[in-house]
């Protein structure tokens, strides 16, 4: 019986590993369902973004404030969890701050956890309130409302519990020291800035009391990190293990530079060379995206990717000026459909089953695509290199070159560019005739 302890975490590491994995897996599925797309060029510029986006957190710095805090959760939270290599050893083997022999690096490394552990605690109160007290309109948004918004609080309120327990159970254990009671190893005080200060909420408890505390508190902790992780790929927050890649994969073209389509130039190739012999393809290609099954598969882990900050409709000219358009919600309807096709999947046996439904009309209407002034705004915005214009392109694409449902004005341009060789209606030999006028 005296191994039950062990036995029990070991069954809990397991497990939450492995729910963990599988949800992995379907995500991944998820995004490559989407179309070959190769970023495997420059591969040097390609670390450098990622070190400088993602782990150097640069383009949050257009904020200040809010970069601030969120420096404070994002650097806490991920030394904090080193902790937890501590924590599974001790669970594993039965011992107590098994890494306790290393001495005065313990005492820094304990200490430091604390004191980031006391920041990312400030800083998610802060986003709570941020988020629900302050009038911030990027969080008042509609498609916010449900779901993505209690998701957002949930989150933090999980990193609040956990960065409190873990404070909460290092004060229990710093009291056990104090007293030199059984196992608990004699650290010193300057290990515990923070917990020492709250060893005082236990007031005169008991030993065993004591001993309860930190045994609960401990359990809490490890329970609490299993949840989270297993929670993160139902969340925006999965964006803290996404981020990396997805910044890595970043388009490192101009952001003026649009991509052509390969049926298109082919066909193009085709007429201008007769030689020319357009690559075999399965059945007939779609011009543009209906569904995310059109997109690439960069565009889908962009979906996943979205940490749904709001940055991208905040600065977008079409939202700022009443029109439908939200670069967030195009990647959130994306990243909805992508979990509703996987869905379809994983009920048909791993096959694709058309469920009469599609990204384009059920979830993003044209109105919202043609709202689009294509400036490049949102991406520049994106703190992790989302790209929500490539997914509008696309769809504006399907929208002109397949149903031919290019609003009247695009029309009329198009027809003067065909007719004219220029957008507006007046013959090409009318041209000069303002020069002529007196």
């Amino acid at each position: 019986m005296q191994y039950i302890d062990n036995i029990l975490f070991a069954l809990l590491l397991i497990g939450g590993g492995a729910l963990f994995a599988v949800n992995v897996r379907k995500i991944r599925r998820n995004i490559l369902l989407g179309k070959e797309v190769d970023r495997s060029d420059r591969k040097s510029e390609r670390w450098q973004t990622m070190l400088r986006v993602a782990f150097g957190q640069s383009k949050m710095m257009a904020r200040p404030f809010a970069a601030f805090l969120h420096l404070f959760v994002y650097v806490g939270f991920v030394i904090i969890n080193i902790e937890v290599v501590e924590i599974v050893l001790d669970g594993i083997t039965g011992a107590h701050r098994i890494l306790s022999f290393t001495g005065g690096l313990y005492t820094f490394l304990i200490a430091s956890f604390e004191i980031l552990a006391f920041l990312v605690l400030a800083g998610c109160v802060v986003f709570l309130l941020r988020r629900n007290v302050a009038n911030i309109g990027r969080f008042r948004s509609p498609e916010l409302k449900g779901f993505p918004s209690s998701d957002a609080n949930m989150i933090l309120v999980i990193e609040i519990l956990l960065m409190s327990a873990f404070l909460m159970m290092n004060a229990a254990d710093f009291r056990l020291q104090q007293i030199n009671y059984d196992h608990y190893t004699v650290i010193s005080e300057n290990a515990f800035p923070i917990s020492s200060i709250l060893a005082g909420f236990y007031g005169n408890a008991s030993p065993e009391s004591l001993v309860l505390a930190e045994r609960f508190t401990w359990w809490f902790h490890i329970i609490g990190i299993m949840a989270f992780l297993n929670y993160l790929p139902y969340s925006k927050h999965f964006h803290i293990i996404l981020a990396f890649p997805n910044t890595f994969f970043s388009n490192l073209n101009a952001k003026g530079k649009f991509t052509n389509l390969e049926s298109v130039s082919n066909e193009v190739k085709a007429m201008m060379d007769p030689s020319f012999t357009p690559p075999a393809t399965e059945g007939p290609q779609r011009f543009g995206a209906k569904d995310v099954t059109d997109l690439n598969w960069k565009q889908l882990l962009d979906a996943y990717t979205c940490t749904e900050c709001g940055r991208c409709t905040s600065s977008c000219p079409a939202n700022i000026t009443g029109k439908k358009l939200s670069p967030r919600k195009i990647m959130m309807d994306t990243r909805d459909r992508l979990d509703e096709v996987g869905k379809v999947v994983d009920a048909n046996g791993g096959k694709w089953v058309d469920d009469g439904k599609s990204l384009l009309g059920d979830f993003i209407t044209p109105e919202e695509v043609w709202a689009c002034t294509s400036c490049n705004a949102c991406v520049q915005e994106c703190p992790v290199n989302i790209d929500p214009l490539g997914i509008i392109v696309d769809l504006r694409r399907y929208l002109v070159m397949e149903q031919s449902a290019a609003p009247n004005e695009l029309n009329m341009m198009m027809t003067n560019m065909e007719n004219n060789g220029a957008p507006w209606q007046f013959s090409p030999s009318d041209r000069l005739n303002w020069a002529n006028e007196n």
